[in-house]
């Protein structure tokens, strides 16, 4: 596996646990919501976040591997800025 592959899954990763964790406590926050809805979305994001850091770790070109890990990080730095 290239280096450069190796660093685009990790950052990715590492973003998209972020956001997941993000995306829980968005679902927590909400009136009337449950914790069976909480773990749904922690369910559904995990197995999305899985696949594509599958995608990036394995057939993504360079390019739109790297544009989503920048995309992730720009996602991560807006909310823990606005936050």
């Amino acid at each position: 596996m290239e280096t450069w592959r190796m660093i685009a899954t990790g950052v990715f990763a590492l973003g998209g646990l972020v956001l997941v964790l993000v995306a829980m406590a968005q679902v927590r926050d909400r009136k009337h919501s449950t914790r069976a809805q909480v773990t749904q979305t922690g369910l559904i994001a995990l197995a999305v976040l899985s696949v594509v850091t599958a995608l990036v770790a394995t057939v993504l070109p360079e390019t739109i591997a790297w544009a989503l890990v920048a995309f992730v990080v720009l996602i991560v730095l807006t909310l823990t800025m606005v936050g």
